[in-house]
């Protein structure tokens, strides 16, 4: 029997050291988060400097997330056998390290490879983040709050990216939105040193490594397959991965239906409340960063903004992922979870149409409000569906339950980038119209991005041209994002349970 939004508060009850140690915890993810969305910013400058292809630009966009999705899985259940504290604070130093490689990278390639080191460290710091959350807070009233509180710095550190990356590259150059990681990650180690208890789960000390590079093989090339499909059409290529993707998830189910101790307990998937909490967490975070990969290049390059006036512009969103916090308690009480979830889903949406419909308009105030109704229902759709996911398993497996919530974070947006962005590269190839006579060398840098367009070409026709074609791709892809959240929010009202509580937290029970 499956029971949705029950209040079952235990004896225990978190005290000053617990809260202080969640500062440590939200300050981690949100360093992680703003990790996600910093670079977007940086992509115009960092054209310029060291010369990346349009296909490499989307691989430096999304490779963090397709290592750290791909990861979770294995890096959560290892935080439940080694001891959540201790991946936490050996994550902590890698990231460090990885940041500075990213920084300090010369080459394209050398940056893709320092932001798929960078996405290992964050596979082994978001599931300890969450799990030390679960293992902290056992009344579920207050776990419900630190909850919302760690969301908040997921989400809210998504939309802070471009704004610490507006106002480092006004100043610095565009490794420093890397090497700012560096000193935070410091005060994370000594604070979390000091403050973060330990805590392991009940599982053999042996992780399945088959189950482990089955649940890479299944990601990545699922992903991968997906965005090929969107940037170069079906060809041989996306077709093997699709089919290397689903024949590798496909013997990952069976394989963890044999095991006595799974990676990932697959019948959690049976449950509608969870599989329904864990699709409005993927289609959440789809919309939310595959609209920002795109919108911040369309605030640079085709409105003009700096860098800084650019993330100053995108911080309505970032405003109302935090007031998530003071909102989800009446939200719980009055609509239940589903409910919940599927009007943020809604609200969402709302706010990409607004969009959409402002994206040929002078004035930016509809934008911002966009933003701002975005934010919001991101932010109350992925505190309440990460809350069901969390709740669905006992203490002991909370690691491998917070690697599920994190890959479907994490998965949601690297599916938004690559999707998102490559729908968007497709419709701007297919909508610009370059004026007659335009040379081989411009026709060549239009056709390969905007930005190249706009710091190669000296042409002005050809620059307006492609600021044009910029412009409606983002205005036809911003629809389309609406329109899957639409549907996301109709499967969420009508699959999720929505019994009203006020006070408790949300559990799914298996």
């Amino acid at each position: 029997m499956t029971s949705f939004l029950r209040s079952n508060p235990a004896p225990a009850r978190a005290g000053k050291r617990e809260w202080a140690a969640l500062v440590v915890l939200v300050l981690v993810v949100l360093l992680l988060a703003i990790d996600g969305t910093v670079l977007y910013l940086a992509v115009p400058s960092l054209t310029e400097d060291i010369g990346p292809s349009a296909t490499q630009i989307l691989w430096i966009g999304d490779i963090y997330a397709f290592v750290l999705a791909g990861l979770l899985i294995t890096m959560g259940n290892l935080a439940d056998r080694i001891g959540r504290k201790r991946l936490l604070m050996i994550g902590t130093v890698g990231f460090g390290s990885a940041s500075v490689l990213a920084a300090f990278a010369s080459t394209p390639e050398v940056l893709i490879a320092a932001r798929a080191l960078l996405g290992l460290a964050g596979a082994t710091l978001m599931p300890s983040t969450l799990s030390i959350v679960r293992s902290m807070f056992a009344d579920r009233a207050q776990r419900a709050r630190a909850i919302a509180l760690w969301s908040a710095g997921a989400t809210a550190g998504a939309a802070l990216g471009p704004l610490v990356g507006g106002a480092l590259l006004e100043r610095f150059w565009w490794g420093s939105v890397f090497l700012i990681n560096v000193p935070v990650m410091v005060l994370a180690l000594v604070a979390g040193w000091l403050l973060l208890p330990e805590s392991k789960g009940e599982a053999p000390a042996r992780i399945d490594v088959g189950s482990s590079v089955l649940s890479i093989v299944t990601i990545v090339p699922l992903v991968f397959a997906l965005k090929r499909l969107f940037s170069d059409g079906v060809d041989a290529l996306t077709v093997a991965a699709a089919a290397a993707g689903l024949l590798a998830g496909w013997w990952f189910a069976r394989r963890q239906n044999r095991l006595a101790v799974p990676l990932l307990d697959v019948s959690l998937f049976k449950v509608p409340a969870f599989s329904g909490a864990l699709a409005a967490n993927v289609l959440a975070i789809f919309g939310f960063l595959g609209l920002l990969f795109f919108f911040s290049q369309y605030l640079q390059l085709v409105r003009g903004f700096g860098p800084l006036k650019a993330g100053a512009a995108e911080l309505p969103g970032t405003l109302a992922a935090v007031l998530v916090v003071a909102l989800i308690g009446v939200l719980l009480a009055r609509l239940g979870a589903g409910r919940a979830i599927g009007l943020g889903l809604m609200a969402a949406a709302v706010g990409l149409a607004v969009m959409g419909m402002s994206v040929d308009l002078r004035s930016y105030w509809g934008l911002g409000v966009g933003l701002a109704v975005i934010g919001l229902g991101i932010g109350v759709a992925m505190t309440l569906s990460t809350d069901a996911v969390v709740g669905a398993v006992p203490e002991r497996r909370a690691g491998a339950a917070s690697a599920v919530a994190e890959t479907a974070y994490e998965l949601g947006g690297a599916l938004g980038i690559a999707v998102l962005g490559s729908l968007h590269g497709l419709l701007y190839r297919s909508s610009l119209t370059l004026p007659a006579g335009v040379s081989a060398t411009d026709r060549a840098l239009a056709e390969d991005s905007l930005a190249a367009a706009v710091y190669g070409s000296p042409t002005p026709g050809v620059v307006a041209a492609a600021q044009d074609a910029f412009a409606q791709a983002m205005q036809s892809a911003t629809f389309v994002a609406a329109v899957i959240l639409v549907g996301a929010a109709v499967v969420a009202w009508k699959i999720i349970p929505s019994e009203p509580v006020s006070g408790g937290g949300v559990r799914v029970d298996h």
